[in-house]
């Protein structure tokens, strides 16, 4: 007998052509380090640069995303998923080329099991066809269905700060994502400067190294410094690559853009993976 997965591939084959949206998780080893705000901003750079942007609010149990676009959630994924609605009805347009996706009953999204409406789902899954990137914000650390969301991402990027229990942390994550994703790159937030990020990063590099096998390829996507502005930003519920856009941090978040641009710029895909939000979903699908 066909199994899920199988169903879920000839389904996903059918419906849809071959796709490029790049799928980047952002993930950390603990909370507090400010990855949902990185994610927000990211995308937002993206989306400022013409590319088609969906950001995915997959940090179960402590979503935020709505808080720091100040925009009002309704339904989410489970919703579409128990046929309540349409996936068209949930998206939450940003600006012109950014889109919003609530998922913040993430954890009874992969609970979820229903043929029936996962291949409703991914009927109405080329609503989101056109997207460049999908930013995936990911829950902290490596519990719950977080690994899942990495499993299936194309690019992993961890960040943390320089606290010595966040870098303990980082560094765990790290560890536990090279069983089946050699490559992952750093993202260092809230450092004194460059020097102070390129340093951490060279002890993690170092150990990692040493006691991680196969050998890790890790490297800096970029780093921010501690600013007041960034702050401001999330008190506010604004974005600090709107308000200031020329600012430190929002150039800095623009370098990491620009890095990340370069490295997908520079890897050749040699296989014939279907890369649309579909068969991403159908990667988790087939994890759980």
């Amino acid at each position: 007998m066909i199994n899920q997965a199988q169903k879920l591939q000839t389904l996903v084959s059918s419906k849809t052509n071959k796709k490029n949206t790049h799928f980047i998780a952002i993930t950390s080893g603990k909370g507090g380090v400010g990855k949902s705000t990185i994610s927000a901003n990211l995308a937002n750079v993206l989306s400022k640069n013409g590319y088609k942007v969906g950001l995915l609010d997959a940090d179960i149990g402590l979503a935020n995303l709505d808080v720091i676009l100040n925009v009002k959630m309704g339904k989410n994924l489970l919703h579409v998923l128990k046929g309540e609605c349409s996936l068209k009805e949930i998206l939450i347009p940003i600006n012109k080329n950014l889109t919003l996706i609530p998922g913040e009953s993430g954890d009874e999204i992969l609970k979820f099991n229903n043929q029936f409406l996962y291949e409703r789902f991914l009927n109405e899954a080329s609503e989101l066809d056109e997207l460049d990137f999908m930013i995936i914000d990911t829950g902290a650390g490596i519990g719950g269905n977080t690994q899942q969301f990495l499993e299936a991402a194309d690019e992993i990027i961890v960040v943390t700060v320089p606290d010595p229990a966040a870098i303990t942390d980082a560094y765990a994550v790290i560890k536990i994502v090279s069983r089946f994703k050699n490559n992952q790159l750093l993202l260092m937030n809230m450092v004194k400067n460059e020097n102070e990020a390129v340093r951490i990063f060279e002890n993690i590099k170092r150990v990692a190294a040493a006691n991680i096998e196969p050998e890790l390829k890790l490297e800096l996507i970029g780093h921010l410094e501690a600013d007041k502005e960034v702050s401001r930003s999330i008190k506010q519920r604004t974005l600090f690559t709107d308000d200031t856009s020329y600012g430190s941090s929002s150039m800095q978040i623009k370098q990491i853009v620009s890095n990340l641009l370069y490295r997908l710029e520079r890897k050749v895909l040699t296989d014939d993976t279907n890369r649309s939000f579909g068969a991403f979903f159908k990667r988790l699908i087939e994890q759980f």
